[in-house]
């Protein structure tokens, strides 16, 4: 009988380590199957400041849309205090509105066009029109997209230019210069044209007037972008009240109105045959025992139309209000901590699951999540660092492009 062949020290050696290193490699390899890897950001999201200067102007950051993660904006262009921008249905094309008192050496502001690459999303100035006043604060497209309309704060002044083929922004087809004032000497002395938005039919502008404390409502005329005043042409608001910007609902029935003085929200019926407006209600944006100062900026419908949200400068909250869709009033059911100071515009995703606010003075943005079946609003990550900003935009990535 043969004896049993004797291995060396570091044979036995050997096919240890190797085993071990298989045991390693298996574990391994089951700890990254069991975790799943980071879902692909699939939007881009600019941010407009509200400042001029070197590196001041739009940036871009990433977010995705199933974990709420938002990336650290990366400055894009410079420009000149795009307080408030649109990006165009084709996505193709931004316009912004320049804050400013200044344009090319004369007084008035400016209304930009830029062109979106649409592989990168970075920016490209196709030209800049004078807005027709000075402090361009809103801008807005009508239905068809052939149209832009400018709120000119400073100038008490509203305009609409044609959109040309490629982008540009064309010849202007309507202005209306606003007069008079209201019973706030320092903040009322004269018109202040702060927001202006076709109504669902694209037959219809409404504007808000801080300085009058009047939503106006002019006809227009899609075929050449021409303007009329309407008959009844206004709606006129409680003195002091301070109309800022204002929402239709998605059914078009109903258009709520913040009123920056005054925080309050406005509920109107919306009569789309006459364009006319009816008050329904009236509700404060701000708890019952707050005693500082507040000034409300942002407005919005959630796309399912169930809840509205408005912002509180001084509060520095959102207030959330639970729409009734058969009459459209308003009840109050909670407000929100931005997490930063001065919360100016907020905007939801396309899908209505998040909401993104930024916070003017605390230089941030803040993701909420939003519930779906109560419009509650859930902090996701922290703050996003971001120089003055002002208005944010969601823009979806290209599939080949989502990383």
């Amino acid at each position: 009988m043969m004896s049993p062949i004797r291995k060396s020290k570091a044979e036995i050696l050997g096919k240890k380590s190797e085993g071990e290193l298989m045991t390693r490699c298996t574990l391994l390899l089951v700890a990254a199957l069991a975790v799943p890897s980071a879902p692909a950001a699939d939007m881009f999201v600019y941010f407009g400041t509200h400042a001029e200067g070197p590196n001041r102007g739009f940036s871009l950051a990433r977010f995705d849309t199933a974990t709420g993660i938002l990336t650290r904006p990366e400055f894009l262009i410079q420009a000149a205090a795009p307080a408030f921008f649109v990006i165009h249905p084709d996505g193709r094309h931004l316009y912004a509105s320049n804050s400013i008192k200044t344009f090319r050496g004369r007084p008035g502001a400016a209304v930009s066009a830029y062109a979106i690459d649409p592989a990168t999303a970075r920016l490209t100035l196709v030209n800049q029109r004078p807005s027709g006043g000075a402090d361009a604060s809103y801008v807005s497209l009508d239905a068809t997209g052939h149209y832009l309309f400018v709120a000119n704060y400073e100038g008490g002044n509203i305009a609409a230019f044609a959109l040309q083929p490629d982008g540009s922004i064309g010849k202007r087809t309507a202005f209306f210069q606003h007069t008079g004032s209201s019973v706030n000497p320092q903040r009322q002395k004269h018109a202040y044209a702060h927001s202006i938005q076709v109504d669902p039919t694209n037959h219809f502008v409404l504007v808000a007037d801080l300085g009058l404390d009047k939503l106006f409502v002019y006809r227009f005329n899609a075929r050449d972008g021409s303007m009329q005043r309407n008959d009844p042409p206004f709606a006129k608001v409680a003195p002091g009240l301070g109309p800022r910007h204002f929402t239709f609902h998605p059914n078009g029935r109903f258009v709520y109105l913040v009123n920056e003085m005054g925080s309050a929200v406005i509920a109107f019926a919306w009569d789309s045959a006459r364009g006319a407006l009816t008050e329904i209600q009236t509700v404060s944006t701000l708890p019952p025992d707050f005693k500082g100062v507040n000034n409300c900026a942002e407005i919005r419908v959630h796309p399912d139309g169930k809840f509205l949200y408005a912002s509180n400068r001084g509060h520095d909250s959102l207030a959330m209000f639970a729409i009734d869709a058969a009459t459209g009033l308003l009840t109050l059911v909670e407000h929100i901590p931005t997490h930063g100071k001065t919360p100016r515009n907020f905007e939801f995703d396309p899908a209505g699951r998040w909401l993104l606010v930024t916070n003017h003075d605390s230089d941030n943005a803040v993701v909420f999540r939003v519930g779906k079946n109560t419009g509650r609003l859930t902090q996701v990550g922290e703050p996003v660092y971001i120089p003055y900003p002002f208005c944010e935009r969601f823009l979806p990535i290209p599939e080949g492009q989502k990383r």
